[in-house]
């Protein structure tokens, strides 16, 4: 197994420090010579690290003053009731999603199972970026039966929020039946719509949800960046 380079395990250790806020949101990390003390390494090694850290969009180096923490990482629970908006909101940030893909078309097999929907069925995709504070936290795609919410895209371009979209279509409340969750790597686009490097790691989500009567009515996948988002497991 090839060893893992020094300055990726400090960049590591730094980005865990910065979650757990020991390093909260504006504050300045330790200089260069400090860390490079701490870690027994040069300043080289420090500086890549570093560097690693500015690319995920952590921290932010200013010229003369040092290297500050920029962005502490969302925390993003995953109960039966996951509404982006709240979630975001909730820790103290104003979230807001960016269209990038609105499409009526035939849904392929597996969106056709996962929403209950006989063969080539007509469905809604939608497809965006997620974003707090100006910052993207992910991407997200979601299915939805056209036949059921024939004003779906316009209602989602017009208000920006899934939940506000369905609720103007008469789903006043919907709950998660099924996630499941895989790690991955950002390929070149994922990466470029994330500001990430290509291969920074990705928390696939993928979801359906149900209407109160357990009828689907999201076929849901989002890619959350790795460094930007602590998923949480609430039992109910």
């Amino acid at each position: 197994m090839p060893r893992t380079p020094i300055w990726s395990s400090i960049a590591a250790a730094l980005k865990e420090e910065i979650a757990a806020g020991t390093y909260a949101q504006g504050a300045k990390l330790p200089t260069e010579a400090q860390l490079a003390l701490r870690f027994g390494v040069n300043r080289h090694t420090v500086r890549r690290a570093l560097g690693a850290l500015a690319e995920a969009g952590l921290v932010q180096p200013r010229r003369g003053a040092g290297v500050f923490v920029t962005s502490v990482p969302t925390d993003y629970p995953l109960g039966r009731r996951v509404r982006f908006h709240q979630n975001v909101l909730a820790n103290g940030r104003t979230p807001s999603r960016r269209m990038l893909r609105t499409e009526t078309r035939p849904a392929s097999a597996d969106e056709a199972e996962a929403l209950a929907l006989p063969p080539s069925s007509l469905v809604h995709l939608i497809e965006g970026i997620s974003l707090a504070d100006g910052v993207p936290i992910g991407l997200f795609r979601s299915v939805l039966p056209a036949e059921r919410f024939p004003n779906f895209p316009k209602d989602m371009t017009r208000l920006g929020s899934i939940t506000a979209a369905l609720a103007d279509a008469g789903v006043a409340d919907y709950t998660r039946a099924l996630t499941r969750l895989t790690a991955k790597l950002a390929n070149g686009v994922q990466a470029g719509h994330l500001r990430l490097p290509q291969g920074a790691p990705l928390l696939r989500s993928v979801t359906i949800n149900v209407d109160a009567e357990g009828r689907p009515v999201e076929f849901g996948t989002s890619w959350f960046s790795g460094d930007r988002v602590t998923l949480t497991v609430v039992p109910e």
